[in-house]
């Protein structure tokens, strides 16, 4: 009997531990995993806080829901890392990737080949703008005898097929009525083109964020035409497929939570915030931060904004006329339902920030000229290697910080000052200067991107042109 009753006990404890394994294998059944393939642009400096920045600092597991529907669910994330737009939309109609971000033209040429395919995407926010097109530009070999697109008639120049950087070229083109053959346009990656201009194969190259910034820094290009020319407005955009977007709203409203916290992190330290950027990324930490750093070339805003919805038009016309895309109904393929709702469940107002185009701005105490900085058009900063970027009121105030940090030893990474004729942020040492100033009085000195803009305001003004270190010599000479 007691051999019996053993017998039972062990035949009835294996069957709770069998109906718990049944039980374990039904629910594992029913639970569901949601894969959320996301394309990036990582070295796409304007879409780090769309990308990268999400995924370092893992925002995205913050903001995904796990109550309600979402209860069981698993999800599945993949990062996937392309030099430009093409690749993404190719992942987005295969549908490997429901997320995608990438630059104005590449975005309606996803559009239009989503609607195409019948694998429909949307433009759901955006990630980074500049109201006047600055970011893109032309480069030039450092010791090139060009300096405007007028002198490259017949010349070899390269810019990746289908990118921000070619939609711009072909608006440039456009504008100064000068035919789409101007040039002998060649397909060259970013990395590719860069390594073209540093070994002289070439004699221009277009390109996007950040490399028109990125080679003249590294010391072997210089840009002879900047985005900001065409008037024309350019931003990167976040893109999902309508498929995903309609069967799960809260996700695509997750990411866009967690592309806001990332430009929140950016915002709070950029210096910081460039620093981790170059360690993932490998663009130098002064490049990002010319681009994102206090008065930088793009403003961190994801708003869809009516001016981009009517640039996007326009662009869409550049593409059109040259038979370089398929239909496209823009207004209907915009859809900033899931923005709006990232703002109303994190307590702004999205009506505000659509109206607004302001960038947060350089601020602080000029510790030279012992003012404080009120005028950001006018404002420039020092990186003192090792330490911190310092602010100053004017041009003049920074080169004479340079050389009094110069003359204490102190080595500098960087030096930024706002561009008098495009008012975009520019490397210091890639500038051309006016020098002038009555006799007697204080030296005048301004700052131009491109040299034909400070030969033009020399002209006016009876000042003089001169380049870098020229400026600084001029400041200790007073001018002579």
């Amino acid at each position: 009997m007691r051999i019996r009753g053993l017998v039972r006990r062990a035949v009835f404890n294996a069957s709770l531990v069998a109906m718990g394994s049944v039980l374990a294998l039904a629910s594992s059944a029913r639970a569901e995993t949601i894969d959320i393939g996301i394309g990036t642009q990582d070295t796409t400096t304007n879409t780090v806080t769309g990308g990268i920045v999400i995924k370092q600092l893992e925002l995205l597991d913050k903001y995904l829901p796990h109550t309600g529907k979402y209860k069981d669910i698993a999800y599945n994330v993949t990062w996937q890392n392309a030099t430009s737009g093409p690749p993404i939309t190719n992942g987005m109609i295969a549908g490997k990737l429901q997320i995608g971000m990438m630059g104005d033209y590449p975005l309606l040429v996803n559009g239009a080949t989503g609607h195409a395919t019948n694998n429909d995407t949307e433009l759901v926010a955006v990630i980074a703008y500049n109201a006047h097109g600055g970011g893109n530009g032309v480069v030039v070999p450092k010791d090139s005898p060009y300096y405007d697109l007028s002198d490259l008639k017949g010349k070899r120049v390269s810019v990746p097929f289908g990118s921000a950087a070619h939609g711009m070229l072909l608006a440039a083109l456009q504008s100064r009525n000068l035919p789409s053959d101007y040039f002998t346009l060649a397909n060259q990656s970013p990395e590719v083109g860069s390594t073209s201009i540093q070994e002289k194969r070439i004699d221009a190259h277009a390109d996007f964020v950040p490399f028109a910034e990125l080679l003249p820094y590294r010391g072997y290009a210089r840009k002879i035409f900047d985005g900001v020319e065409t008037g024309q407005p350019t931003f990167h955009g976040v893109v999902v497929r309508k498929d995903f977007g309609q069967k799960y709203p809260e996700l695509v409203t997750a990411y866009i939570k967690a592309l806001m916290e990332a430009n929140e992190w950016v915002r709070k330290n950029p210096e910081q915030a460039a620093e981790k950027i170059q360690s993932w990324t490998g663009v130098n930490k002064e490049v990002a931060y010319i681009f994102l750093g206090p008065g930088g070339i793009h403003t961190l805003d994801p708003t869809l904004k009516p001016r981009w919805i009517k640039a996007l038009k326009t662009d869409y016309a550049v593409l059109k006329k040259l038979n370089m895309v398929k239909d496209l109904d823009i207004d209907t393929w915009v859809n900033d339902s899931f923005v709006r709702e990232a703002f109303k469940e994190t307590g702004r107002n999205y009506d505000t920030q659509l109206a607004s185009f302001a960038n947060y701005q350089i601020q602080g105490t000029d510790s030279v000229c012992n003012v404080s900085v009120v005028n950001p058009s006018q404002a420039g900063q020092v990186w003192i290697q090792g330490g911190t970027v310092m602010p100053f009121s004017s041009t003049t105030c920074t080169l004479e910080g340079v050389n009094r940090y110069r003359s204490q030893g102190k080595k500098v990474d960087a030096v930024y000052l706002m561009d008098k004729t495009l008012g975009v942020k520019v490397f210091a040492n890639d500038a051309f200067y006016t020098l002038g100033g009555a006799a007697g009085s204080k030296l005048e000195i301004e700052s131009f991107l491109l040299k034909r803009d400070a030969e033009a305001s020399a002209k006016n003004s009876g000042a003089r042109v001169v380049g870098y270190a020229d400026a600084l010599s001029a400041i200790v000479n007073g001018g002579k």
